[in-house]
């Protein structure tokens, strides 16, 4: 048992990587791979079944995406009846002083495959095979063989399925993420001026013209039933939305983080009925300008992202 636990424990980060680009829920994600554990656990205990599989990674990553392809069907339902807009989870992690991004090298290796929450957010347009084929074929690079496999269909038909979320995802209407670190926090920079400054022109110029701003508040706080788009109707919302958190309460305090894995912002406040309100904000940033603002402020999505400290301010450190 301690070496199937040892070789689980070696490909649970991957698995989990796998599972919430599926799923988009980082819950849900850890339960899919827990799931996958059982079952692992379960089969291969006997080392004549053990032996019989030659390539372990891709035996589980076979298991995950199909327990993730049954979460996916039945999510679908869920989410229909989901007050408001709904995003993902953020995955939230801390932002490196030294180089913006990653403390080490390994930690550089694990965020490369995140993806951002713009490309999670149009994930969710697709169906659970689309994204399934997308996801394993696109971002971690499984062969359509394996993915008919975990689809119960043919190669061709699993070639077809990515194809066509391929092209949603770079349907000219969603939002792009293009930019590198040095790009990301220079844009970043220049739009937590403009809130401070109030000035509607300055965030214009930092804004596509086809920007959209998506809000989940999941029934708890107000955050729109439809996405805002445009540049002039999303900088009147967002001018507003920080001026309307630095009235409330004690103000507003904020810090710079990685939300999966893309430069955006933590930020904590007083709602107006005295309720602590915690947002966490991801931006997409293509060619210098901010294409998504996607605010995540229901607290069932973000209670277990890391708290700020007495040092956090508004404007933000960097």
């Amino acid at each position: 048992m301690g070496d199937l636990v040892a070789e689980f424990e070696a490909e649970r980060q991957r698995l989990t990587a796998v599972a919430y680009r599926m799923l988009g829920s980082r819950s849900e994600a850890e339960d899919a791979v827990q799931e996958t554990w059982l079952r692992y656990a379960s089969a291969l205990a006997d080392p004549a079944t053990r032996a019989g599989i030659r390539q372990l990674p891709a035996w589980l990553t076979t298991t995950c995406s199909r327990i993730c392809l049954d979460v996916l069907r039945s999510a679908r339902v869920r989410r229909e009846a989901y007050p408001g807009q709904w995003l993902p989870e953020p995955f939230v992690t801390p932002l490196d002083p030294a180089d913006g991004f990653a403390p080490d090298p390994a930690e550089r290796a694990v965020r490369a495959d995140q993806v951002g929450t713009a490309l999670l957010v149009v994930l969710e347009r697709l169906s659970p095979e689309q994204r399934v084929a997308f996801v394993l074929h696109d971002v971690f690079a499984v062969p359509f063989g394996r993915i008919a496999e975990v689809l119960g269909t043919t190669d061709v038909a699993a070639r077809q399925l990515a194809s066509r979320a391929r092209r949603a995802v770079d349907a000219p209407q969603a939002p792009r993420h293009t930019a590198g670190p040095a790009e990301q926090r220079r844009v970043v920079q220049a739009f937590v001026a403009a809130t401070q400054s109030g000035e509607l022109d300055d965030l214009l110029k930092l804004l596509a013209p086809d920007v959209v701003l998506v809000g989940d508040g999941g029934g708890h706080f107000p955050a729109g039933r439809h996405p805002i788009v445009g540049a002039d109707k999303v900088g009147r919302f967002t001018l507003g939305l920080f001026g309307q958190a630095g009235r409330y309460g004690p103000g507003l305090r904020g810090r710079p983080v990685l939300v999966d894995g893309v430069l955006g912002l933590l930020l904590e406040t007083e709602f107006r009925d005295g309720r602590p309100l915690r947002l966490v904000s991801a931006l997409a940033v293509h060619d210098g300008r901010v294409t998504g603002i996607f605010n995540q402020l229901n607290p069932d999505k973000v209670r277990d992202v890391p708290p700020l400290g007495p040092s956090d301010t508004w404007p933000p450190r960097w």
